[in-house]
């Protein structure tokens, strides 16, 4: 073979090298390509289950606000807790100058040398400063306790008035502690007043449009998510349960930050005012809590909607429409005999009776008696007291202490009388 067939030969090696080259390059960028996609593949199905699972939490976070409460604050053992005690002077460095000088004047140098009365003269000022410096440390001392007094009597004094049931205490208390932050993180907000009669009544604004998610997620068999426009039905039933579950926890809140035996609760939304043609915020539901039926209940099991029938209520809903706009439950609804019901709007007529024929709380019973002295308040006998209600029960008398008094039986049956 010549030299233009060697060349021949090995121009076709080449071309032969750079196809199987090109080969290994196409099979591997197709190989590359398919993992890209199994890769996509997986990420899309993390993706969508990760999804699916902040949806699904989302919408058991609505449903659950009830299930959590604060830890119960005792208000009694804050009124039982003793003042700080007014410290004494400390003479200590007083009592180690004048060890210095007691040394130096009984020394056997002292009484045999006798010398000049400058180093006498100067334990002397040195006895005289160290008092000046112990005077120096129990005013600044006596400055901590009397800030350390005025808040213990400031705390004393409030927790007192808290005992006593005063809704304007209890509306600070409740303020000041903050416990429903996991309430406005969700899109509501809350506000307290205070009612004559020792009510508090708590106001809870629902942004409907804001917390109800307007789309339905769900994870398919095939790991894809599927995400459709969630039904009007559905929207307003989760509305409603949510809702109630936060009525219940504001009043799970209050009764654990404060001694009350009820609370009125008034959830307010947005809903067409048909007087004015304007969707305007207004009471949709509407409850009077009593601490004794708010405890009994099973919190973890329950349907916050459904729970309502224990309380005084009043709440309009329809599944297709939603809620509709109710007048907010008052005191004078506690006292009424009875309360006729119709169409959605539901009235507890037995819880009425119960609220109207609750006990007096024991916080109240220690307070008054520490109050009253321990004896009638009409002719001070100390035998056969009784609690007393100043204004009866059933004419809308409260179980706060401002309410009770101590009266010996035969004071009380005059009153009785009276009355």
């Amino acid at each position: 073979m010549g030299w233009r067939g060697t060349l021949r030969s090995i121009r076709a090696a080449q071309r032969r090298a750079q196809r199987k080259v090109q080969r290994e390059a196409r099979r591997r960028q197709r190989e590359l390509e398919r993992q890209r996609k199994q890769l996509a593949r997986m990420h899309e199905l993390q993706r969508a289950a990760y999804e699916a699972e902040v949806y699904e939490n989302r919408i058991e976070l609505l449903l659950s606000v009830h299930k959590e409460s604060s830890q119960a604050v005792d208000w009694d053992a804050i009124l039982r807790s003793d003042a700080p005690v007014m410290p004494k002077i400390s003479r200590a460095h007083e009592e180690t100058a004048r060890a210095r000088l007691e040394r130096f004047e009984g020394s056997i140098f002292n009484k045999l040398l006798r010398p000049s009365d400058s180093k006498h003269q100067q334990l002397l000022r040195g006895v005289e400063e160290a008092r000046q410096a112990d005077f120096a440390e129990y005013q600044q001392v006596l400055q901590d306790y009397d800030r350390e007094y005025a808040e213990w009597e400031a705390t004393h004094e409030f927790a007192a008035k808290v005992v006593e049931g005063n809704p304007h205490a209890c509306v600070d208390a409740i303020k000041s502690t903050d416990p429903f932050r996991d309430i406005s993180e969700l899109g509501s907000s809350i506000d307290f007043k205070a009612e004559a009669g020792g009510l508090v009544e708590a106001i809870l604004h629902v942004r409907g449009d804001e917390v109800i998610p307007a789309e339905e997620k769900r994870l398919l068999r095939s790991g894809r998510l599927s995400v459709r426009q969630m039904s009007e039905t559905r929207r307003y039933e989760l509305h409603r349960k949510y809702v109630c579950s936060c009525v219940l926890r504001v009043a799970r809140e209050v009764f654990a930050l404060v001694p009350l035996e009820m609370v009125l609760v008034h959830a307010m939304g947005n809903v067409l005012n048909s007087q004015t043609g304007y969707v305007e915020e207004q009471p949709i539901v509407s409850v009077a809590i009593a601490r004794k039926t708010l405890e009994r209940l099973n919190f973890e099991s329950l349907d916050a909607s459904d729970s309502m029938s224990n309380f005084v209520h009043r709440t309009a809903f329809r599944k297709g429409k939603g809620f509709s706009a109710v007048a907010a439950v008052t005191p004078s609804d506690l006292r009424a005999p009875g309360v006729s019901t119709s169409g959605e709007e539901t009235y507890g007529r037995a819880v009425i009776e119960e609220a109207r024929r609750r006990s007096i709380p024991q916080r109240v019973r220690t307070y008054v008696w520490r109050r009253d002295g321990g004896r009638c308040v009409q002719c001070g006998s100390r035998e056969g007291l009784e609690f007393d209600h100043i204004v009866p029960v059933s004419k809308g008398g409260s179980n706060t202490a401002r309410n009770i008094q101590l009266l010996c039986e035969t004071c009380n049956r005059e009153k009785s009388d009276s009355v």
